[in-house]
């Protein structure tokens, strides 16, 4: 098997190797590479120390050189290369104790994670599978190399790492492996909430977000999602409906990332942190409705208030995984909103626009959207051309420049001011008003207008 290597990887590969050490790329970037994907990092491991390394290449930082890893840069790019070594015991389900350097490649690769992660190429070797990996490949599936549980036992990040992969190359995870899962979930307890919501974060973010299912039947969700088990087993008894809350967010997800499907960390139309709010949007946007849930006379479930209590409880979820605001934010606003039902009149898409706020409108008709395709098809036509409609209206408010919004009233306070009024809570009184008779009448938004009115 040949595999093309990056012309600096190979350089670096060929210095080591002309002073007399071993050197391989490795990991991740042989697995993608076989698979025809293109690798995000290539890593190098090699049989020397860091400090011969160093020694080697005029440019290098250490980043992990305890763990026997040094960076070598060439230009502006930066190459992790890190010593063949040994994991001694792991004292907190997370990080070895202490490492020792070896000089034998299949030690390193024997305390690798998965068989498709613990290949290793170089040009004169060719592949080095000692763990079966391309059969792995081959066959799609995620399988531990050597005894799952003490892989688990060791790191159990590698757990959520498990689904996270199968979901990312949509593979099935070998029995052993996914029974070792089950019952080391509640390792997860002893990983941070950083390291688990990027796990979480690279599983929404591929192109079978569904795998979800999987965290829910291996118990995983106990420790990191409790809320979804909740949504998963709740019957919405409702007619627009087919699915459990949970199915139907999960429904949701999954049609837009077949909409939008990422290739690797972008897509033509959303960044990677707008795919994010949208994707953790569409999973969370009717959380509450296990808690709001009652039977009407209609004998029928209804869920009242649910969207406001939602982005309540989102907003909690994702301080809990320890999100930024910005995200936390947007998909608070978009939760809270969901479920707007649209007047289809210019005035009303004006007043819309100006209590939901201009840059979350498109995102919210994408989260509308996503969310009738997830419910019962019978109904979906209506709901669909009404949507139409409003993004229509939204469009033509765009188009007109017409002002929604204080930032876009032809007067400020300044100008209240200057025409006779006292500072203080009055001037914003004023301005809303005007505000109230500008979206109703988008022509009087003058500056000479508005003063005369008032």
């Amino acid at each position: 098997m040949k595999i093309e290597l990056p012309l600096k990887v190979n350089q670096i590969i060929k210095r080591l190797q002309f002073a007399g050490y071993e050197a391989y790329a490795v990991g991740g970037c042989i697995r993608d590479s076989i698979l025809n994907r293109s690798p995000e990092d290539w890593d190098i491991t090699t049989s020397a120390t860091p400090y011969q390394v160093k020694e080697l290449f005029d440019r290098t930082v250490d980043t992990g050189i305890q763990h026997g890893t040094v960076t070598i840069m060439l230009g502006k790019e930066g190459f992790e290369v890190t010593t063949y070594r040994v994991d001694g015991e792991y004292e907190d389900n997370r990080h070895p104790k202490q490492v020792e350097f070896t000089n034998q490649l299949v030690e390193d690769l024997r305390r690798r994670d998965f068989t498709i992660n613990a290949m290793a190429y170089n040009e004169t070797d060719g592949l080095v599978d000692a763990f079966g990996g391309l059969e792995d490949l081959r066959e799609r599936r995620i399988k531990c190399v050597g005894c799952a549980k003490e892989r688990f036992d060791e790191d159990a990040l590698r757990i959520l790492r498990a689904i996270r992969f199968s979901a990312q190359l949509d593979f099935t995870i070998e029995e052993d492996t996914l029974l070792a899962v089950k019952e080391k979930a509640q390792n997860l307890d002893h990983i941070s909430a950083e390291r688990i919501r990027d796990e979480l974060n690279k599983l929404l973010l591929s192109n079978h977000p569904k795998k979800m299912l999987v965290l829910q039947a291996t118990k995983i969700t106990d420790v990191v999602l409790p809320e979804l088990n909740e949504m998963l087993s709740c019957d919405q008894q409702n007619h627009h409906h087919i699915y459990t809350v949970g199915m139907h967010c999960l429904e949701a997800v999954s049609y837009f990332a077949n909409k939008y499907p990422m290739r690797r960390q972008e897509t033509d139309v959303y960044t990677k942190k707008e795919q994010l709010i949208l994707r953790w949007t569409l999973l969370l946007h009717d959380v509450a409705k296990p808690c709001t849930k009652t039977i009407g006379k209609d004998l029928e479930g209804h869920f009242y208030g649910h969207a406001p209590k939602g982005a309540d409880m989102a907003k909690k979820i994702l301080q809990r995984l320890k999100f930024d605001n910005e995200t936390i934010d947007y998909v608070y606003k978009l939760i809270y909103f969901h479920d707007y039902r649209y007047n289809l009149t210019m005035y009303d898409m004006r007043k819309a626009m100006n209590m939901i706020g201009t840059n979350y409108m498109e995102m919210l008709f994408e989260v509308q959207l996503a969310d009738i395709m997830a419910q019962n098809p019978e109904y979906r036509p209506a709901k669909i051309e009404n949507l139409k409609e409003a993004k229509k209206l939204y469009q033509k408010v765009m188009e007109n420049g017409d002002c929604v919004n204080l930032k876009m009233l032809a007067v400020n306070g300044a100008d209240l001011i200057q025409a006779g009024y006292e500072p203080g809570k009055k001037i914003g009184e004023k301005l809303n008003m005007l505000l109230q008779k500008v979206l109703e009448h988008p022509e009087w938004n003058t500056k000479e207008q508005l003063l005369k009115m008032i």
